[in-house]
């Protein structure tokens, strides 16, 4: 494994009350024992530690390594309850510690509620050209319907607020996307339209986190991991026990990918289907919700320690904590333990026709309690994935014989 993802935890605490939120209400509860913020001292360990790891062996730059750029993304919690002075002496440290190591995306996850409040956010992110993605779940309606501050009150007139800022004249090249988690609840369409009215660069519509003991919301009963892949000629699929072949979210996301993918010009990027199509057009993957990349990606937390990807929280307390720290141990230490081995597929998996697509889904909605290796099964969407996979498959089929049929006689593609 190579890092190439550093997501560092700047504010343990949030200023909303998001009914979802894997951090304060899944199995993990360990933000209650972490420093509320990542204090300077600690920022300078983690920039010292990335700028080694960016050296390559014997000296040199880090334009001579062979790595490739990184990305350090600031996140939370809410990142920006550290205030605007704190996050400049943040970013200062990390700059000029990684200066001349290679090149560096710096970004941001927010619910946006503060950009809103206070410019001089804004200005400091600016100044050090660090892109943000915001949270924000579809109409009024339906980020509402979960995304409240404490006393109850919506927040989604707010993060509008900051998202019109952040998306008009100069700051309109640090806006990264939106990020949405699918409502059954919510219209599709009217969600994907209403993310669009603020422009995006891109969209990422993430499926709400769940597992097979924790089931997501509108798969109560699916707590039995399949025996083998979806669609298999022996019989139906085994897995879903709310009626065998029900698939609410591949039925969300195929609304929204056809809106998408018939629109007249491009709208926006959507992660998921450019990642789904990218794969079944021979290519490879960059997120680790789908496909077989290796995973990159380390977590340092608000007092140092390195942990693996949020969301498997949700999985059982303590699933995403490592023995690691930056106080007392190098990234390169970090890459060879094994809590950052790349996962391995089930069986049932490994036998699977879209496995080269689906990948297992994400490592943390494959966990189901009991004997042997919890994650050594299909995700608890793999019903849904099977299905969006077809059907996105489907349709390039559709269009690549449509391109065929009108090529014209003789002519040899390039």
């Amino acid at each position: 494994m190579t890092f190439r993802q550093f997501l560092l935890k700047l504010h343990t605490r949030c200023n909303l009350a998001c009914t979802y939120c894997y951090v304060y209400e899944a199995a993990d509860q360990s933000w209650r024992t972490k420093a509320r913020r990542m204090e300077h001292s600690t920022v300078r360990q983690v920039a010292a530690r990335i700028a080694d790891y960016r050296r390559p062996p014997g000296g040199g730059t880090g334009a001579e390594r062979s790595d490739g750029p990184i990305s350090v993304i600031l996140h939370g919690g809410e990142p920006l309850l550290v205030g605007h002075r704190h996050l400049d002496g943040t970013l200062r440290i990390l700059r000029d510690a990684l200066d001349g190591t290679g090149e560096v995306a710096w970004g941001m996850q927010t619910n946006g509620v503060l950009l809103g409040q206070d410019p001089e956010l804004l200005r400091v992110l600016r100044r050090y050209g660090v892109r943000v993605g915001v949270s924000l779940d579809g109409t009024a309606a339906g980020h509402d319907r979960y995304r409240k501050f404490a006393d109850g009150r919506g927040s989604h007139g707010a993060v509008a607020r900051a998202l019109r800022i952040l998306g008009d004249g100069a700051d309109r090249e640090l806006f990264s996307g939106v990020l949405c988690t699918i409502d059954l609840d919510a219209d599709p369409v009217e969600t994907y339209e209403a993310l669009l009215e603020f422009s995006p660069p891109r969209m990422d519509l993430l499926l709400p986190h769940g597992t097979w003991d924790v089931p997501p919301p509108g798969l109560a009963a699916r707590r039995v991991p399949p025996g083998r892949p979806p669609g298999s000629q022996d019989g139906p699929w085994d897995g879903a026990q709310d009626s065998p072949g029900a698939t609410p979210y591949a039925d969300w996301l195929c609304a929204v990918f056809d809106r998408w993918y018939g629109a007249p010009r491009r709208e926006t990027g959507i992660r998921l289907f450019e990642e789904l199509i990218m794969l079944l057009l021979g290519g490879r993957a960059s997120s680790e919700m789908v496909g077989n990349g290796p995973l990159d990606l380390v977590v340092v937390e608000t007092d140092g320690s390195l942990e693996l990807a949020d969301s498997l929280k949700v999985s059982y307390d303590g699933a995403a904590a490592t023995p690691l720290d930056v106080f007392r141990d190098p990234f390169t230490v970090a890459e060879a333990h094994p809590a950052f081995r790349s996962p391995e597929l089930s069986p049932v998996c490994a036998s699977c026709p879209l496995v080269a697509v689906c990948g297992g889904g994400l490592y943390a909605h494959r966990y189901s309690h009991g004997p042997g290796d919890p994650f050594a099964h299909p995700t608890v969407y793999c019903a849904d994935m099977a299905a969006l996979i077809g059907h996105i498959r489907r349709r390039l089929e559709h269009d690549l014989a449509g391109l065929k049929e009108r090529r014209p006689a003789g002519s040899v593609a390039r």
